[in-house]
């Protein structure tokens, strides 16, 4: 059986790894924010009717939540399709 700590140089002389997100990392979270926000809308809508039958308030606020994150991945997957094509341009 080795021991832990005889691989642990070779692990950890890899990358140094700081904790925080690198500026690559926070453009892709700032990019899909709107995808994000529209998914956590839509799960508090469907939360909400957790352990009761949906009114149809209920049932319109989730339509109009499942439209928003609809709406945020179709302009996501567009304007990564605009800069994948941009990119391929150039």
């Amino acid at each position: 059986m080795k021991s832990i700590a005889a691989l642990q140089a070779a692990v950890t002389a890899a990358a140094p790894f700081d904790g925080e997100p690198s500026n690559a990392e926070l453009d892709a979270i700032e990019t899909e924010m709107p995808l994000i926000l529209a998914d956590v809308a839509l799960l508090d809508a469907q939360i909400m009717t957790i352990g009761r039958t949906p009114t149809e308030l209920d049932q319109r606020r989730i339509r109009r939540a499942r439209r928003r994150v609809l709406a945020a991945r179709r302009e996501l997957v567009n304007r990564s399709a605009v800069v994948s094509l941009s990119a391929g341009v150039a």
